[in-house]
């Protein structure tokens, strides 16, 4: 297909994202749905709901660009072009009324020489809305990666010990059993750790020096696709190695300066 106006997708997914964040904003106090639940993990109507309004809009004005979610993809699976969404970063901390929760799109070109793998893309737009502190995270490839349309850097900070990490664990109880010794062992070496409970925005916070790094093992690729280039446009570092399981990643998200340390404790 022919290439889209990244430009244009850029300021489509920013509209899209805040008309999306301000519907959950309003929903935030009221009860919810709960439409699946595992031992460590809810989805909700909501969910389902703001999917549907998402995929609605950007297929209003590309429609030829494919839609990749949690639920699967809408449009051509072949197509040269995804979006990459995810509605509600942080299910659990929105269902339980805890204002930390994002929408996250982005957008992703298929490699020329692709091998036919689903992580043969490369991300091209990133946009994170949160709309509980109405902070707008934006990037383009090859640009400034911007909150509220202000230029955004990663930190300084060159030393574990003087550090703040944020670690997030996955579901399985392979990922637990591998996450929790690392964090022990981060606990006594860092400032302080963080658990948030919303991937995208510990990749945002990274990027604007909020946080040093971030850790995860077993994260999605809808989790991660937009804050990975605005981390990288704000000059951090976004390593990820996929895993077995389809979509799926190992992470480290630093400010370009820790994570041999980091991985080394793991």
């Amino acid at each position: 297909m022919k290439r889209p106006d990244v430009s244009a997708a850029l300021k489509c997914a920013e509209t899209v994202s805040r008309k999306v964040g301000v519907f959950l904003k309003g929903k935030l106090r009221s009860h919810k749905r709960i439409n699946q639940q595992t031992a460590h993990d809810i989805k909700l109507e909501l969910d389902e709901r703001s999917q549907r309004m998402i995929e609605r809009e950007l297929r209003r004005v590309f429609p030829k660009i494919a839609i990749l979610g949690e639920e699967g993809i809408v449009g051509d699976p072949e197509s040269e072009w995804r979006w990459v969404v995810d509605p509600i970063d942080g299910t659990v901390n929105f269902s339980r009324g805890l204002p930390h929760a994002c929408v996250s799109i982005a957008l992703q070109q298929r490699l020329p020489e692709s091998s036919g793998h689903w992580d043969d893309y490369v991300t091209e737009i990133g946009v994170i809305y949160d709309p509980f502190l109405d902070e707008m995270w934006t990037a383009k490839s090859g640009g400034k990666a911007k909150l509220n349309g202000r230029v955004i850097k990663v930190s300084e900070t060159d030393n574990l010990e003087s550090s703040v990490v944020s670690i997030g664990f996955a579901k399985s109880k392979a990922t637990m059993k591998r996450n929790l010794p690392l964090f022990a062992r981060l606990y006594q070496r860092v400032l302080k750790v963080r658990l948030l409970g919303s991937a995208a925005l510990a990749m945002t916070w990274t990027a604007a020096g909020r946080l040093d790094a971030y850790r995860e093992n077993g994260i999605h690729l809808w989790d991660i696709a937009a804050g990975g280039l605005i981390l990288e446009c704000a000059g951090g570092e976004f390593w990820r190695r996929p895993l077995r399981k389809k979509y799926t990643y190992e992470l480290i998200a630093t400010n370009g300066r820790l994570r041999k340390r980091i991985e080394k404790l793991i």
